[in-house]
């Protein structure tokens, strides 16, 4: 066989006039003659056509398949959201069974207590050198939680963990924690890190403006806002102002979402004197031995 002239018999010149009449002559080369037959050209059909033929075959056993699924397709749907379901609500009880996760307790108004909660990721990667957080807003405590502290103190994993704790709570999972109540939020809206979109003619700041802006305009009081280090990528004084601009809008008396806002403007430590809906909080940090600095939980500032 070869790719040019397939499948063929060959016989040296010696040979050639020897052979049977069936064979008919394909090729004359030197010292060979090649030749096939009929059974052979069949096979040699058979086996080039086998290809098309499968593809043809599977399109044919495809488009019957679609064809029997569409007439039972609200039941494969119901099926594969059952399936879904059970998957979903597996893990959870796998992951809360075996990191002794607890049940939460759903409210109807707007509040978030945290007691000794945990990351759900740190947690299981740090173990017990994960230092436990509690958080209080809303009820009796104000919503607006102004949180501050040196750097890697922990800042953005408390206010990430936070709103990890309240979307875990509310799709139906056990949370990472001694005890959690939370309301029925209506959205988790969170503006962190630094991306810019320049293929949209966004900068860095112009993403964070863009997007606290949408924040700003559809919160709820029934909403849970999560802010890192807003006022980045201009200077100074104008990042210090649009921070306290933000954290007046959030405390206001038009909307007041539950808000935790980390920032390193420490300016902004005496807006909570000014207004009886925002609270300083504080990262504690010491160095324990030769170990890393370690963050201890937040305190009432």
């Amino acid at each position: 066989f070869n790719k040019v002239f397939g499948y063929y018999i060959e016989l040296p010149k010696a040979q050639a006039q020897r052979a049977p009449d069936v064979f008919t002559r394909k090729q004359t080369l030197k010292n060979a003659e090649r030749y096939i037959t009929p059974e052979l050209k069949a096979f040699e059909d058979k086996v080039t056509t086998a290809e098309a033929r499968a593809v043809d075959r599977e399109r044919v056993l495809f488009e019957s398949l679609c064809g029997a699924g569409c007439e039972v397709l609200g039941e494969l749907a119901r099926f594969g959201d059952v399936v879904a379901r059970t998957d979903v609500v597996l893990a959870f009880a796998d992951k809360a069974r075996g990191r002794g996760w607890v049940a939460p307790e759903i409210v109807d108004g707007p509040t978030l207590r945290v007691h000794g909660g945990r990351h759900p990721v740190l947690d299981e990667l740090l173990g017990s050198s994960f230092v436990p957080n509690d958080c209080e807003l809303g009820d009796e405590q104000p919503r607006l939680a102004l949180v501050t502290g040196p750097n890697m103190a922990g800042k953005s994993t408390y206010i990430r963990q936070t709103a990890l704790l309240a979307l875990l709570a509310l799709t139906g999972s056990f949370v990472p924690a001694d005890r959690m109540v939370v309301g029925a939020l209506d959205r988790i809206a969170a503006r962190v890190g630094a991306d810019d979109a320049l293929h949209r003619g966004q900068s860095t700041f112009m993403v964070e403006m863009v997007e606290t802006a949408a924040i700003l305009n559809n919160a709820t009081d029934r909403s849970l806002i999560v802010l890192d280090e807003i006022g980045r990528g201009t200077s100074t004084l104008d990042g210090l102002s649009l921070a306290w601009a933000i954290a007046e809008a959030l405390s206001g008396d038009v909307s007041r979402p539950l808000t935790l806002f980390a920032t390193h403007y420490h300016e902004l430590t005496t807006f909570a004197e000014e207004s009886r809906h925002a609270s300083n909080y504080c990262v504690s940090a010491r160095e324990l031995g030769d170990d890393p600095v370690g963050s201890f939980p937040l305190l009432n500032a």
